[in-house]
């Protein structure tokens, strides 16, 4: 048994780094997960059936269809001599048979590589030319094996591409990330690189041709290789047995380096699997993998068994399987082949192209390279990369250094670089790698640089010294990346090396560990272990193989834990040249990582000491970092932290806290005098000294120029500079700036850069004025500091450059580091945006903003383009750009998160532009884009969701409870899938939705309700029972077509259950006992096959319940098929359901042939119909072959007569229609329009119910040419409206033209039809097919012949049915001209009807009565059909009118006076009901439900089935989906309409004479949904939002605003110009539909959620309709006490924010301790109301800081100006908004009075200060010595706060200015603000003495 593990790396969604690995031992892969802080688990484990021979992880690429990008699918493959199992993270599994034996496979970046196993047959097979392919290709399971071509490099060569067939090659590499492939020459022993990628047109023909044997055909050349791949296929011979270790000769281990990196650097390992994805692989992958067909893989061709044999000859070769073959010659085997035609060449996919290869080993290496036993990428300090193998036969490291090219399109190799090694092993993430040399020692090299023995504790130390260590072993083992279990550091650092046990480490079972405890194990090993190999790499983790057999897993400390370390390393190594960083960082590697080193807290003090030596300075004698020596954290705690093998605190931990520098910053108070007394100890006596550098303080100060760094100390102090700007800009990084300040400040000092040391002192006052020493540099070595150009005397700011800019004055870039001053370049970019207006500013590179240095940037003086503010401004509205500043900040990747690190004076711009993006978003933004705007509802809607997921919730939100009915009930009526959240929000006034299900329910029995009279025997009155339920019956058969239209598409299947069909109860119960009354008790007489057809629409409404979102596949469709035959008609109307939500098409095409095979009609008619209507419109070349063999018409003439029922050719027929629905499909058309007139055959054929296949034809012809008119591109020949015309009113028949004139040579024996056309069996269809072809085209010509007859002797000629048809044809054909009054509907009477009559006339008045009923039938019916789904009042109050004047008629039916007779009245109403509930469809009306219960009540009479059936698709339609759905008046809505509306309804259930059945449910096409529901984002229920709806102006209507309160029904979007969520309750959202539709429908089609956010402080208007519960309702009527008003405790009521509530809770209420300070209380509850009024909660923190800031500078006990800087950029944002206008003052975030009010209390102060002070501010001004105690503080705060420069440098002399006037123009260089002058005209305005010379100036002029 042989034993493999790989390691790799992946992080957990809580961010977890983790280790992972494969550990494969015989027929069992174990996959398993650890980190350093858990155990390791088994995470997935799969046993396979024959022993596995490697395992890995892969990733394979999914095209995407319709976009080129690529969906990356992460599995694990397991490789087995015959197949490679697949297994995705998703959960998808596949095997993929192996047409070959395969001696090792890689991953890459596109998928799998193999490499085939050399059989000793090659060569007897291979013919003399060309040898067979030996690397194969797989990108993704399902795809087929090809081989790959190569190109390789080389003149002689003359680089031809072609297969990889060269045996002596070997793979020993790949890696996804450069694609390159590391192979070995087994004969010249050499190694090439190559790239691996996709393939390209021209080089897969130059392969395919092959031109270069006679006898290498590319057929040829396939053939061999099937032969071969047969021999060494697991059928074949021996040959597989000739290597029998070759797979797992070497351990997998050795590819680890290459798993980590490329598969995974950081990336998540595990992905949510998400059901939307369409992959490769919607079908369950084997079960039926012969059915994989195209559609099942979208974009990609099937694996087709074929495809595998193509490799496999001994499917075809007629050789006996004994002689394997080898009898033929190649030859004869070519020409064998030849006879074979599906044997075409494999097209290749990938195709390596030779990079580079080894100069063959000259000199003392005579002897020949081994293979590279590990091969592997890494990178050094400086970014340099090398590709790595390890020749063990000369223990040497071969480093081949490569550069990726600008266009990172190709990779150039440099240098090779030999490193003595034994065994090497790769540290990806601090980019180094371990080696370990022949005499056993581990060295540490960072690229080819050697930086340090690593020292693992406990391999070469006595064994003693072990025991003291012991206390480690009880933990888990840590690594330092948590400082609080900080131990010594490199006990800690490197002491992960205990022995491993399979608990405590990472490592799985694979370690034979001595069943000893630890100290055994240890003391009493006879002989030191040594290391013998390395293994595993994962990040800075390896494992060491000792020589004992023992491992063991060690961790290499990282370059620097501490971030501010991290990043100012990252600054040197950007401006240093490469060598002098390499330098420094090892230099810093090996000091910090020393044995013994010190302790984690003094990283950055160590730093300090290292960087400073490194520069010249002498650490030791300079005061400051004198002290870091000790390790004193410049803090009285003298002792370091002891390491403590326990993870408990202790006081230590709490003294060192209160020690380090920052405690004491924070805490200082300032007192006079001295700081002595801090610990900084200050030796300096003079106060001046400091500042001067003239006298030095003893001579050892100066710098060693001789340092490695001293030359580059003026770039690395500005590099270093322009870090601590951008650390300012990150609140959580401020801390570190502190520390950074201390080295800055003594650079500056020493470079004399006054202005530096200046602008540091303003940043902490207290903590710079403690430090005054300087060191010199002599001026002789001046010149030897290269001074770079960007270096001016004037420091960069960060907040004087946001500061100007917000002020409007000229500003010059600001210098940034690429890559390391990212936040700088962001706010930078956003300002320039946004406050300047420059709408350039993001998109180019920025220049004018920003200057970007790099290392070269030293010589090049970049001239400053300075440029006046005023020129840029062109006034772009705010609002465009505040929306661009978002999405590019997005863009940028920075999110709300990042926002909060922001400081507030610097974040409140870019929160107002999110303020304000807010209130309008675009509907259109991705999901980032509302995240940081704080849009959840957007965000939700982007993330795609139905209302059907939180069924949890269902019903619970609803104010009316449905009435209680029992479980049982509940279950089996099959109505209970109606979302009653929604349905009791549209309709919360009554319970008419359980009406419906009461009337539409079939699976209860009737009650028979009958009186027995006195005379009536019982024998009778059991008859007469039985006769009353077989009346009731006909209605319960009709019910389901409505039942499917009420539950339309509300329903997602469990895939793992059937679906529930509700069955159709016949039976009825008689009162008062409740007896059972059956109709098959023999009494009476039943029409046989009496519920075929009704048993199929209950099929058909079970089906329509599933949703077209679900997941349904092939194998559940199958799955419910019911196992007793008389379900087969309900599986049959199950089928068709499916088709019309476009399920079937999962159907695999083997299940369909598989059911039309059985001779079922139904389950043929239903497969047809729903095939075809999920193929809607697609001419769809196999549903055409299918449904052609059911169409005599479309065969050959020649071919066999099929039997096929009547009803499958109606069927068939449509199914053309449909699948070539607004084609113009000539052929179809051709056929379909000779089939109309089709006459009945000799033999009886075609005779029965000709009308349903004339009228079938007739609609089918109709949909072909759908709206064509009489643009029917090639179809003139075949005037097809002048032959609908005739068949239409009848002539003479045509001779049949084309292939069917055979079939009609002899007329029928049983109908004499003559040569007429018989108008009684081609008009219905004609006439259809006339209105559908001309629908909309408003085509008068056509329209004419519609007309009715004008004259009493041709009206006698037409049965009044056909009026009703041409009435309808002719009203849809002039589309434009409906009008929804009674007038127009009368205006389709003709003339001679409406007037008064003439009685010597002969009228007929039952002709006359019947025709106007069936014309107004037929101008009702258009009508319904304009306005479909419109609920337009007008339309439905004149129907309304209609339907009241015929039910006045037919109560008086029967009686002489009325003419029509009862069933043309109530085939008329009928016709009425049903477009009454077109118009209304989806809105539930009441007036129409009242009339269809009313029908629903008369069951006796004349009251037959079809009647039933139509008044409850009438009152399906009324609750179309349960109100989600409604009908489109689209062309196909209306064709479908037209086919299952056809005015002629069934007289019995098993009538299909005249229209087929199964066509009424055909309206499923028509349905859209068009409800939109809002639900608040926050509960996830829906709630009620008002809309505002604008429609486009048409001819009829201006442009029109309405407001509906949704949930509603919206109009047609076509008619729609944009749809608005309304304030003031809920955010406003508007979505455009001019631009377009689809982000609409698609809301539309996930069941119309639509996500909306409650405003702050409003309720939702179920819980106040009115809106007198606001928040802001109480504050209107007492205004001026709004904050008293305030309760804390209401704000639960108005926000969801827990952050707000617990606000409220711990800070705005009076506890007890709270008591004395009661106005701050108030303060803070003013804030909160503030916020949560305007909208705007994340400004509370805001609030609180301005508070806080000035509240610290009134008390004085401000340590840093920081916040006063921030506090400033607040008022100038404010005074720049004040400026522009009272317009955009109500824009600004900060309204309220707040804002004055600190900005008043700040100047109190700091004036104050001043008048008492002022000579502090005049010896300043002057350029005497900082002031060293609290004044200190307070001038650098009106030094910040009024914008004084630094003006040490400037020749101007504010003092002793004679007048107002004078001091203006000399102060106008400095760039003061005016209003902050004034500020200081009364101190430095004539001299101190002197009285003052304009004593209230100031004041006024303020």
């Amino acid at each position: 048994m042989c034993c493999h593990w790989q390691g790799c790396v992946g992080v957990r969604e809580e961010d977890v780094e983790f280790e992972e690995e494969l550990y494969t031992a015989g027929n069992v892969v174990v996959w398993s997960q650890g980190s350093q802080t858990s155990t390791s688990s088994v995470y997935k484990a799969f046993t396979v059936d024959s022993p596995v021979q490697q395992a890995l992880w892969c990733n394979f690429a999914v095209p995407q269809n319709k976009k080129e990008e690529e969906e990356v699918e992460k599995t694990v493959c397991i490789i087995q001599s015959s197949c490679v199992n697949v297994h995705t993270v998703t959960g998808k599994d596949f095997i993929s048979p192996l047409p070959f034996q395969v001696s090792k496979v890689w991953a890459t970046k596109f998928g799998l590589l193999l490499e085939r196993k050399n059989a000793a047959t090659d060569a007897q097979l291979s013919s003399p030319g060309e040898p067979l392919p030996t690397v194969f290709s797989m990108l993704h399971p399902l795809d087929e094996i090809a081989p790959v071509v190569c190109k390789p490099a080389g003149l002689f060569e003359g680089s031809r591409v072609q297969y990889v067939s060269d045996s002596t090659m070997k793979i020993v590499f790949s890696c996804c990330q450069p694609s390159i492939v590391v192979s070995y020459d087994t004969v010249q022993g050499i190694h090439s690189v190559w790239a691996l990628r996709k393939v390209t047109h021209k080089e897969c023909s130059t392969v395919l041709r092959c031109p270069a044997e006679p006898v290498s055909t590319p057929l040829g050349l396939m053939t061999q290789l099937r032969n071969a791949s047969r021999l060494d296929s697991p059928s074949g011979s021996g040959a597989a047995g000739l290597y029998p270790g070759t797979g797992t000769g070497f351990p997998v281990g050795t590819c680890s380096p290459l798993h980590y990196s490329a598969l995974h650097s950081h990336q998540s390992r595990i992905m949510t699997s998400s059901p939307g994805l369409h992959s490769r692989a919607h079908s369950p992958s084997i079960s039926n993998m012969a059915a994989l067909s195209r559609a099942h893989s979208p974009g990609m061709a099937a694996p087709s068994f074929t495809g595998m044999a193509r490799f496999n000859t001994s499917l075809h070769s007629p050789s006996p399987k004994g002689h394997h073959g080898l009898l033929h010659s190649p030859n004869s085997t070519v020409n064998e082949t030849m006879l074979m035609p599906e044997m075409e060449p494999i097209i290749p996919d990938l195709c390596m192209e030779q990079l580079w290869s080894e100069t063959t080993a000259a000199g003392c290496h005579r002897e020949m390279n081994s293979q590279a036993s590990k091969v592997f990428l890494t990178s050094d300090f400086c970014e340099n990369h090398y590709l790595c193998f390890l020749v063990e036969s000369h223990q040497q490291l071969r480093c081949v250094k490569f550069i990726v090219s600008n266009d990172s399109s190709q990779l150039i190799f440099a240098s090779v670089t030999a490193i003595p090694a034994k065994d090497a092993e790769p540290l990806q993430n601090i980019d180094a790698m371990l080696v370990l040399e022949a005499c056993g020692s581990l060295v540490l090299y960072t690229g080819i640089m050697r930086v340090s023995k690593v020292f693992v504790p406990g391999l070469l130390l006595s064994t003693l010294s072990l025991t003291n260590h012991i206390p480690h072993f009880g933990a888990p083992v840590e690594t330092v990346s948590t400082p609080a279990k900080a131990g010594s550091r490199h006990i800690q650092r490197l002491e992960e090396a205990v022995m491993p046990s399979p608990v405590l480490e990472q490592m799985g079972p694979n370690i034979k560990h001595h069943e000893a405890s630890f100290l055994e194990d240890y003391t009493f090993h006879q002989a030191t272990p040594y290391t013998c190999a390395m293994r595993d790499p994962v990040c800075n983790r390896v494992t060491l193989e000792l020589s004992n057999g023992t491992m063991l897993r060690i961790s290499v400390p990282e370059i620097a834990t501490s971030e501010l370390v991290r990043r100012c390393l990252q600054a040197i190594c950007f401006i240093l040249p490469k060598e002098a960083a390499m330098k420094v960082l090892v230099k810093w590697y090996n000091m910090y990582n020393a044995p013994g080193g010190p302790s984690a807290h003094a990283e950055w003090n160590l730093f300090v000491i290292c960087f400073m030596t490194l520069m010249g300075y002498n650490t030791e004698r300079l005061n400051w970092t004198k002290n870091l020596h000790f390790e004193l954290p410049l803090s009285p705690v003298i002792a370091a932290k002891k390491a403590r093998p326990s993870d408990g605190g202790s006081d230590e931990d709490w003294d060192y806290l209160l020690g380090s520098l920052y405690q004491h910053q924070m805490n200082f108070q300032p007192v006079c005098g001295p700081v002595n007394s801090s610990g900084y100890n200050n030796t300096l006596t003079t106060e001046t000294e400091g500042l001067s550098s003239t006298s030095p303080s003893s001579p050892s100060l100066k710098l060693d120029s001789s340092a490695p760094l001293f030359p580059h100390i003026p770039a690395l102090f500005y590099v270093l500079h322009l870090l601590y700007q951008e650390l300012l800009l990150d609140e959580l990084q401020r801390a570190r700036a502190s520390l950074l300040v201390c080295l800055l400040q003594q650079l500056a000092r020493d470079l004399q850069l006054d202005e530096y040391v200046d602008l540091y002192w303003r940043d902490y006052p207290s903590l710079i004025s403690s430090f005054a020493e300087s060191c010199l540099i002599d001026q002789a070595l001046i010149g030897q500091l290269q001074c770079p150009s960007f270096l001016k005397a004037e420091p960069p700011c960060v907040f004087s450059w946001l500061s100007s800019c917000l002020r409007g004055e000229e500003i010059p870039p600001f210098p940034y580091l690429l890559g390391i001053c990212q936040r700088t370049r962001l706010l930078v970019l956003s300002y320039a945006l946004y406050i300047i207006g420059d709408e350039n500013a993001t998109s180019t590179d920025g220049s004018k903003y920003l200057v970007k240095f790099s290392a070269g940037h030293k010589s090049c003086a970049s001239e400053v383009q300075y440029r006046r503010q005023s020129s840029v401004k062109v006034m772009v509205s705010r609002e465009s750009l505040a929306e661009q500043l978002v999405v590019w900040l997005t863009s940028e990747g920075f999110t709300l998160k990042d926002l909060e690190s922001v400081p507030f004076g610097v974040a409140l711009p870019i929160r107002e532009a999110i303020h304000r993006c807010r209130e309008q978003p675009c509907s259109d933004w991705s999901e980032e884009v509302c995240l940081l705007i704080g849009r959840q509802d957007l965000t939700r809607q982007a993330h795609k969701m139905t209302l059907a997921k939180n069924t949890a919730s269902v019903g619970s939100g609803l104010s009316l409870e449905p009435p209680a009915t029992t479980e049982a009930d509940e279950e089996e009526d099959g109505m209970s899938d109606i979302i009653q959240e929604v349905t009791g929000l549209i309709w919360n006034q009554d319970l008419r939705v359980q009406e419906v299900r009461r009337l539409l329910q079939s699976s209860r029995p009737v009650r028979v309700s009958v009186i027995q009279l006195p005379e009536v025997s019982d024998h009778e009155y059991i008859e007469e029972k039985e006769n009353k339920l077989l009346q009731l019956c006909q209605r319960t058969m009709a019910l389901p077509v409505g039942r499917g239209l009420f539950t339309l598409f509300s329903y997602h299947p469990v895939p793992t259950e059937p679906l529930h069909v509700p069955k159709l109860n016949l039976t009825g119960r008689a009162p008062p006992r409740n007896a059972m009354v059956d109709l098959n008790s023999g009494n009476i007489d039943v029409p046989p096959n009496m519920t075929s057809w009704p048993s199929f629409h209950n099929g058909v409404a079970a089906g329509l319940k599933i949703a077209p979102a679900s997941q349904v596949d092939s194998a559940w469709i199958a799955y419910n098929k019911p196992k007793s035959p008389e379900l087969a008609n309900e599986y049959a109307g199950f089928l068709m359901a499916l088709g019309l939500n476009g399920h079937l098409t999962k159907l695999a095409t083997l299940n369909i042939h598989d059911y039309l095979t059985k001779g079922h009609e139904m389950t043929s008619i239903g497969l047809l119909l729903g095939v075809s209507s999920a193929k809607l419109g697609t001419m769809d070349m196999s549903i055409t072959r299918l449904l052609s063999i059911h169409i005599p018409a479309l065969l050959p003439p020649t071919s066999t007569e099929l039997d096929v029922p009547h009803n499958v050719q109606v069927a068939a027929v449509i199914g053309i229609g449909l699948v070539y629905q607004g084609t113009g499909h000539r052929h179809n058309a051709e056929v379909l329009l000779s089939e109309i007139g089709r006459p009945p055959g000799p033999e009886m054929e075609y005779c029965t119910d000709r009308e349903s296949y004339s009228l079938a034809a007739g609609l089918a012809l109709g949909m072909v040419c759908l709206g064509h008119g009489s643009n029917l591109i090639g179809m003139t020949d075949l005037n097809v409206p002048e032959q609908l015309y005739q068949y239409m009113v009848g002539g003479h028949r045509r001779a049949q033209a084309g292939a069917n004139r055979e079939r009609h040579k002899s007329p029928s024996y049983q109908i004499k039809e003559g040569d007429t056309i018989n108008v009684d069996v081609t008009c219905p269809g004609a006439t259809l097919a006339l209105a559908m072809i001309y629908l909309k085209t408003n085509n008068r010509s056509i329209a004419d012949w519609l007309k009715p007859p004008d004259t009493w002797f041709l009206l006698d000629f037409i049965k009044p049915e056909f009026l009703l048809l041409r009435t309808l044809a002719r009203c849809i054909i002039m589309w434009d001209e409906i009008l929804p009054n009674t007038e127009w509907v009368r205006s389709n009477i003709p003339q001679i009807m409406r007037g008064t009559f003439d009685p010597s006339e002969d009228i007929n008045m039952e002709t006359m009565a019947q025709a106007q009923d069936y014309i107004t039938a037929g101008a009702c019916m258009a009508l319904g059909l304009r306005f479909a789904g419109s609920a337009n009042s007008d339309a439905f109050d004149c129907l309304y009118e209609f339907a009241r004047t015929f039910m006045k008629i037919m109560s008086f039916a029967g009686t002489a006076a009325v003419q029509t007779g009862f069933y043309n009245l109530q085939t008329g109403l009928s016709m009425i009901l049903l477009a009454m509930s077109m118009v209304m469809s989806g809105t539930g009306n009441l007036k129409v439900l009242q009339l269809c219960r009313f029908f629903h009540k008369r069951t006796g009479g004349e009251m037959n089935y079809g009647f039933h059936m139509a008044h409850h698709m009438a009152l399906g339609l009324l609750f179309l989906g349960g109100g989600r759905y409604t009908l489109s008046t689209s062309n196909s809505a209306i064709a479908a309409l037209l086919c299952a509306l056809y005015p002629h309804f069934p007289a019995h259930s098993t009538d299909n004479r005249y229209h087929l059945q199964a066509l009424r449910h055909l309206v499923v096409l028509a349905a859209e949904p068009r409800l939109l529901v809002p639900v608040d984002v926050d509960s996830l229920k829906p709630c009620y939002a008002l809309l505002e709806v604008t429609y486009k102006e048409t001819k009829w209507y201006e442009e029109t605003t309405v407001e509906l309160m949704a949930p509603t029904m919206l109009p047609e979007l076509h008619l729609l110009k944009r749809v608005k969520v309304k304030g003031p309750r809920y955010w406003e959202l508007s979505i455009d539909l001019s631009k377009e539709t689809q982000h609409l429908k698609s809301i539309l089609s996930r069941d119309g959620v639509l996500y909306v956010k409650l405003r702050a402080g409003q309720l939702p208007y179920k819980d106040d309709p009115q809106g007198w519960k606001s928040l802001l309702a109480s504050t209107i009527n007492h205004h001026n006490s709004g904050v008293r008003a305030f309760k804390p405790e209401t704000i639960s009521a108005f926000t969801s924010d827990p952050a707000l509530v617990s606000f409220a809770e711990f800070f705005c209420k009076a506890s007890e301790g709270m008591r004395h300070r009661e106005d701050t209380l108030a303060l803070f509850s003013a804030m909160l109301y503030e916020c949560v009024t305007q909208e705007c909660p994340e400004m509370l923190p805001t609030y609180i800081a301005i508070e806080q800031t000035v509240a610290a500078l009134r008390r004085g006990d401000l340590l840093q100006t920081f916040n006063l800087w921030q506090l400033r950029l607040v008022v100038e944002l404010w005074d720049s908004r004040v400026l522009q206008g009272p317009t955009s003052r109500n824009d600004t975030l900060l309204t309220s009075e707040f804002l004055p009010v600190m900005k008043n209390m700040v100047d109190v102060a700091l004036d104050g200060w001043l008048r008492a002070n002022s000579s502090v501010l005049r010896s300043y001004m002057r350029g005497e010595a900082l002031p060293k105690d609290a004044q200190s503080i307070m001038l650098a705060c009106i030094l910040v706060y009024r914008s004084i420069p630094c003006l040490r440098n400037t020749q101007t002399q504010l003092e002793g200015c004679s007048s107002l006037g004078d001091f203006l123009s000399r102060s106008s260089q400095l760039g003061i603000p005016l209003k902050d002058l004034l500020r200081l005209v009364p101190i430095l305005l004539g001299s101190s003495s002197g009285p003052q010379p304009l004593p209230g100036f100031p004041l006024q002029a303020f």
